[in-house]
This record gives structure tokens, C-alpha cells and sequence, in this order.
């Protein structure tokens, strides 16, 4: 794991997160979060937290 990616990944599951409960408590009963998108999008941020940075070699991530 490398430290741009694992951000990334946590910004990308926060920022999801975030805009769904932002449509689900909006005081709007026709807004709804998209749950779809929000689970895609906490799949790519799962995938970007254990995604290792190009310029970062497998000794340095502990890979081995």
C-alpha cells in the first residue's frame, strides 16, 4: 500500500458516502442516493487503498 493511492481510496469512499447521505437527509423525499454508484464507488476506493503507486517498489510497499 502506498500513501497517494490509500488517500485517494479514503477520499473516494468518504466523498460517496458523503453525497448519499447528503440525497437521503435533504429534507426532499424525491431525492435518493444512488446506491449503485455509491457501492461502485466504494469498490474503486477499496481497490485504490490496497493499489501500490507506480513509482513505489515492492520492497518499499513490504510486497517483499
Amino acid at each position: 500500500m502506498s500513501w497517494k493511492t490509500t488517500t485517494a481510496g479514503i477520499a473516494a469512499i468518504v466523498a460517496a458516502v458523503a453525497t448519499a447521505l447528503v440525497a437521503l437527509f435533504d429534507g426532499d423525499p424525491l431525492t435518493l442516493p444512488d446506491w449503485g454508484a455509491v457501492g461502485a464507488a466504494i469498490m474503486v476506493g477499496a481497490g485504490l487503498i490496497v493499489a501500490r503507486d507506480n513509482n513505489v517498489t515492492s520492497e518499499q510497499a513490504g510486497a517483499k
